[in-house]
């Protein structure tokens, strides 16, 4: 969706939807949008990091986006582009981050007065908020896979596992990203330009990244646990098993020379 929204100070936001225009489409020069951040932000694997164009005097941040809707057996996440330029915010969206636009959208309409710093923060805190429901359905999940392997170790609940496994590593990978964004802007030049509300907002930013940081890891750990504790298990019954085939295989042994004393 596009939108133009006006904030204080005679400030925009304006948004690009990057699925409906093609990477020559006019609204990019129009907006001041070179081709180096055109290709970021059309890039759904680009990392989470900040870059600074000192000639335009324009700051791209990309920051990782969880995708509500899983197209494989767990979520991943997208990266969202936001560029702060000197008089207007542009945000470079799709449809599977358009959520957090709706979300900011919504923002505008019931703050008057928002700086580019104030929304962007706020959108930055939506975004880590939108993880933890879907982070707390993992949780559940974890525990009721671990009901089941306690009560069978089969395939089915094993592969369960593992893609509870392999989705909260792409998400504490997602977070950790985005925290060490955070962190590189509290050391960069624009944190001291920061006015007493904007930093006020980062700092918000700041702990809902480290806490979902921290929710991650353990559970990621817990994870990592168990899966190495069920492959003991298997394995230990693997070397029971072909322990008892070798014992069967000597006795048979013995039986057939046995046999062949008593012909």
């Amino acid at each position: 969706m596009f939108i133009e929204k006006k904030l204080g100070n005679n400030r925009t936001w304006i948004n690009i939807d990057s699925d409906l225009i093609t990477e020559n489409s006019h609204l990019y020069p129009k907006y001041g949008i070179d081709q180096e951040t055109i290709e970021y932000a059309l890039d759904k694997n680009e990392r989470a990091h900040m870059d600074y164009n000192r000639e335009k005097g324009a700051v791209t941040f990309i920051y990782n986006v969880l995708d509500l809707e899983k197209d494989k057996t767990y979520y991943e996440t997208i990266p969202m582009t936001f560029i702060v330029q000197d008089n207007r915010l542009v945000t470079i969206s799709n449809d599977d981050n358009a959520y957090i636009i709706s979300r900011m959208r919504d923002y505008v309409d019931h703050h008057e007065g928002l700086s580019i710093y104030k929304l962007l923060f706020a959108g930055l805190e939506m975004i880590s908020n939108a993880y933890y429901p879907v982070i707390e359905r993992m949780d559940k999940q974890k525990d009721e896979v671990n009901r089941l392997l306690r009560q069978t170790t089969t395939t089915k609940n094993l592969f369960a596992l593992s893609d509870l496994e392999t989705g909260m590593v792409y998400l504490v990978s997602a977070a950790t990203q985005n925290r060490l964004l955070l962190e590189h802007i509290q050391r960069h030049a624009i944190y001291r330009h920061l006015d007493e509300v904007e930093k006020e907002q980062f700092e918000d930013a700041m702990i809902e990244a480290r806490q979902l940081v921290s929710m991650t890891e353990l559970i990621s750990q817990v994870l990592q646990h168990l899966s190495s504790s069920y492959n003991n298990i298997l394995n230990n019954k693997l070397n029971n098993n072909l322990s008892n085939l070798t014992i069967m295989e000597n006795l048979l042994g013995v039986l057939a020379v046995i046999t062949g004393f008593l012909e």
